[in-house]
């Protein structure tokens, strides 16, 4: 509502002189439904919607006497027909645009599937947590003091399973103690649950109850002395019996909605770790007027102390003068690193800039920003999305691929098993570059590829090849925006038709297979993530964002960044001179990965070092993190301890090598049992479930050149893991 008391449909302060003339808002202006009580105590509503400056009004009651009301107006002169008529023109313009001229009706089938997708429920997710609001936190009750008092009371007003989430999230930073608030408490239970409370010196008392009133002697007389927060996982509205009895050296946080992730955010503004600068919209009685709202700033994270977990601080801190040596040596502009010890962070720390350019245009590394983590993909996706598989018994590691992917039933390929893929010995070529086939062969003349410069051949991809940058890809495959037929973009001014993943499919079918011994092949995992579509039933960003991204609470992991990031939150990989004829900035680098939407099984996953880390964890953890188990340890014992015995891959994970330790991709004194995997675009994560470590380490070594070695020739990242296994106590 407006100061003056006005809905927001009805106040021209809003509609008008906050957003049109304020903002700049130029867009089409709707109303809240107009049949809802909010408005029910006003006359001529659609006039005074008008009026106040909305193009589109929803859901009016009385369709008739509204619509006569606003005729009226118009021939008394209070509405002007230019008004109208310049509404109208605003209506249709946007419906032009938006093509609804050719599509007038909307295609219900799918509806569900096209609206409800992982980058909607991020969205609504994000949302619902930026809405919490602090309305009041006298003494600073919040954030706890977790370090002094690591004991909590939680009193639970409502069902006993609906709080789970907030407790147990509150748990990996205090020890909870849950008392639940029976409706018919009576005096003498009142007394009793107030002697069981008298050690606790802080308590949190969580509403799910939409009755809360229901609990009336609870409300009525709990007074405690130490100081108590309310947390309401319900509507604000549903609080208003109650509001007045709530005492007034409480900290009230109103969460409006009782979701696992709204759980999950308070008990991180609970304990400091996530600010809240949420506003009341609408009054909650007379305690809680609108507009009310504590801004609350997030605190710095808890010291790291490394000593506690064996580790020798000064010796973890060479790892700073690697890092650093890396950015002036031009081997990366920046990167993360994360190091877990006994599931505790014993180092985090960003070095450098996105870009590596200096001054106040530049960015610097911060930990939530995202990087293209390459090939980490084929283990902290592809290879989860198939565990979970084999967990639920939908795939076994004998099965024959081509009995789940018919395109490949009549060819070279029919025997492959999914434990050849995953230790990439299934004959498959390493690449194929799948990007060719969208090209007009008759559009340039001579080689696409020398291995010089000339007139020609002018991008350079590689530290030996150049590229000719003046073709044409075929009539329908691609386009520069967005059309019907185009609706895969793989780069700012470049969409691509989602039916040339069928001629992508056939250059699989169609290559020839070769000796089966160990060759690393991106090929191999691209047939994983269709066997894994086939399996699941859907999309394997999808499978992967339900089944473990979501309920893990990574909000920064995924696929297609752009969809649920701005843009400054992810770091650039690359500048393609020659496909795609731009910088990469939330398109992945690797070409056979874009071709494919953006969503693959050898690459494509964005994410941050943190959340990479958390992912390692729950590998090492057996498949649990958090108090939830994800995948079961069996599973996770079979993937991640099978070695081949051709080579030193472990299924789908990389490992050291022992045989030929020059050419291991992990330090010397890294245990046989660690596993992992590294990434092109130079990153890293490593497991060593001997030690109880994770590793990881993120960069953009490909940007802007993708033919930058130094991070390899200066061996950054083994080095790196060396000091951390130098800082292990004895």
């Amino acid at each position: 509502e407006s100061r003056k008391g006005l809905p927001a449909s009805l106040s021209p302060a809003i509609a008008t002189t906050l957003l049109q003339d304020g903002l700049g808002f130029r867009g089409l202006v709707f109303t809240d439904a107009l049949a809802m009580n909010g408005v029910g105590g006003h006359s001529d509503i659609c006039l005074k919607a008008l009026q106040a400056g909305n193009d589109l009004l929803l859901v009016p009651r009385r369709i008739k006497e509204e619509l006569e009301a606003v005729v009226e107006a118009v021939w008394r002169g209070e509405l002007s027909d230019s008004l109208i008529t310049a509404k109208c023109r605003k209506v249709l313009t946007y419906k032009y645009a938006l093509g609804l001229t050719r599509k007038p009706h909307v295609r219900l089938s799918g509806l569900d599937v096209r609206i409800n997708t992982p980058a909607t429920r991020q969205l609504m997710t994000r949302l619902e947590c930026a809405a919490i609001t602090l309305l009041r936190n006298p003494g600073g009750v919040f954030p706890l003091d977790v370090s002094r008092q690591p004991e909590v009371a939680v009193l639970h007003v409502g069902s006993a399973s609906s709080v789970v989430p907030f407790v147990q999230a509150l748990s990996h930073r205090v020890r909870p103690k849950v008392f639940q608030v029976d409706k018919a408490l009576t005096l003498d239970g009142f007394r009793r649950l107030s002697a069981e409370l008298k050690p606790y010196k802080r308590i949190l008392v969580c509403i799910t109850d939409r009755r809360p009133e229901a609990y009336g002697t609870f409300f009525r007389h709990f007074a405690p002395e130490v100081p108590t927060g309310y947390l309401c996982f319900v509507e604000g509205r549903r609080l208003e019996a109650v509001a007045g009895q709530l005492p007034d050296s409480a900290a009230v946080l109103l969460a409006h909605s009782a979701g696992r992730e709204v759980q999950r955010q308070a008990a991180r503004i609970v304990c400091g770790e996530a600010g809240v600068d949420g506003r009341l919209s609408a009054s909650i009685g007379k305690a809680f007027p609108v507009g009310c709202g504590v801004t609350l700033q997030a605190q710095a994270p808890p010291r790291i102390i490394p000593g506690e977990h064996g580790m020798n601080a000064s010796v973890l801190a060479e790892i700073d003068d690697i890092a650093q040596e890396g950015i002036r040596a031009g081997a990366y502009p920046g990167c993360q690193i994360v190091v877990l010890k006994d599931g505790s962070r014993v180092y985090d720390k960003c070095f450098g800039t996105h870009t590596g350019s200096k001054g106040a245009g530049s960015l610097p590394v911060r930990p939530t920003d995202v990087y293209d983590i390459a090939s980490l993909t084929k283990s902290v996706a592809t290879v989860l999305a198939v565990m979970k598989l084999y967990d639920k018994g939908r795939i076994s590691l004998t099965d024959r691929v081509a009995d789940y992917l018919p395109f490949l039933q009549d060819t070279d390929k029919r025997n492959i098993t999914v434990r050849q893929l995953l230790l990439h010995e299934s004959g498959l070529p390493s690449t194929i570059l799948f990007y060719q086939k969208a090209i007009d062969e008759e559009s340039f003349t001579g080689p696409l590829f020398r291995g010089v410069r000339d007139a020609r051949h002018t991008a350079r991809i590689a530290a030996r090849t150049w590229a000719n940058p003046d073709f044409r890809f075929r009539k329908g495959v691609t386009s520069p925006v967005r059309t019907n037929s185009c609706t895969w973009q793989i780069a700012d001014e470049l969409w691509l038709n989602p039916a040339f993943k069928r001629d992508y499919l056939q250059a699989i079918a169609e290559a020839p297979l070769l000796s089966r011994r160990y060759r690393y092949s991106c090929v191999g995992f691209i047939l994983l993530q269709q066997l894994v579509e086939q399996r699941a039933g859907m999309p394997m960003d999808e499978f992967l964002a339900r089944e473990f991204y979501r309920p893990m609470g990574l909000t920064r992991t995924g696929y297609l960044p752009l969809r649920f990031l701005e843009r400054d939150e992810i770091i650039p990989s690359s500048v393609d001179p020659f496909v795609r004829k731009d910088t990469l900035q939330g398109f992945v680098h690797d070409e056979s990965a874009a071709f494919l939407g953006g969503v693959s099984g050898n690459a494509g996953l964005f994410s941050t070092a943190e959340e990479v880390a958390r992912l390692c964890q729950m590998l090492l953890n057996g498949g649990q993190l958090d108090g939830k188990r994800y995948l079961s340890g069996e599973t996770c014992r079979l993937f991640t301890t099978t070695v081949s015995r051709i080579s030193r891959r472990a299924l789908g994970f990389d490992k050291p090598d022992k045989r030929n330790p020059r050419r291991s991709p992990c330090a010397l004194a890294t245990p046989a049992s660690v596993y992992g995997h590294t990434g092109f675009t130079g990153t890293c994560a490593w497991i060593d479930p001997d030690n109880n470590l994770v590793y990881v380490f993120l960069s953009n070594r490909t940007y802007p050149q993708v033919w930058n070695n130094k991070l390899a020739s200066l061996d950054i990242r083994t080095r790196i893991q060396e000091v951390i296994y130098r800082s292990l106590k004895k």
